[in-house]
């Protein structure tokens, strides 16, 4: 028992004056109660912010108030003729080839060309916050698709005559919206083109005055 103990004293002894490997790092500091985890920043948004779509609330009721005045008064709107003084019209209406790049787009899309009119004519002269794919494209769009096309199209060139007070009647409108599509869109662009253009370069807001526009007479106050 003796030897034994002795053994073992040895033993601790000589593992006693060995130094230690390894050394046991300190935990982290628990973080306090009720603390927000650090979340890295976020990073800023990219890219370009986007519309909430072609279709347009606006257009749509614009659209829906023509069409109800059309089916109000057809006979109105089917007889109705320019003022004998009206304008002759500026972009001559077989001048269809030129610019060329207006022809074929017109051409092949003319849904586009429509659509680009109807907002230089009743949006922005300028054309300010225009987008190819808009109600009015896709309104001309669904009604080719019915063989209708030349309605809407008739009621732009009308739109076009009254505004800029230029020569003709709503049976040609409707004759050549139906025989000549592609060229009456074309003309109809260059025309509201043209006119929006001496408008800006003029510096008048209002140049021409529709034709529905009445004035009355001052009343005179009585005894006199």
């Amino acid at each position: 028992m003796d030897a034994q103990q002795a053994d073992q004293a040895q033993q601790q002894a000589a593992a006693a004056a060995q130094p230690a490997d390894t050394v046991t790092p300190a935990p982290a500091p628990a973080p306090a109660p009720g603390s927000a985890p650090t979340t890295a920043p976020a990073a800023p948004a990219t890219g370009t912010s986007h519309s909430n779509g072609p279709i347009d609330e606006q257009d749509l009721n614009d659209w829906k108030t023509r069409f109800n005045d059309v089916l109000a008064r057809p006979s109105e709107h089917i007889n109705s003729k320019s003022a004998a003084q009206a304008s002759p019209w500026h972009a001559g209406f077989f001048e269809c080839f030129k610019p060329i790049d207006l022809c074929l787009i017109s051409c092949c899309l003319p849904c586009v060309t429509f659509g680009k009119t109807h907002h230089r004519l009743r949006k922005n002269g300028d054309l300010v916050g225009y987008e190819p794919i808009n109600t009015s494209c896709l309104l001309f769009w669904g009604s080719t698709c019915c063989w209708l096309y030349w309605i809407p199209l008739a009621m732009q060139r009308q739109n076009v005559r009254e505004k800029y007070n230029l020569q003709g009647s709503c049976l040609v409108d409707l004759a050549v919206s139906c025989c000549l599509g592609c060229c009456t869109v074309i003309q109809s662009d260059k025309e509201a083109e043209y006119h929006e253009a001496l408008l800006k370069s003029s510096g008048v807001q209002q140049q021409y005055q529709s034709n529905t526009e009445m004035t009355y007479p001052e009343a005179k106050p009585a005894g006199t």
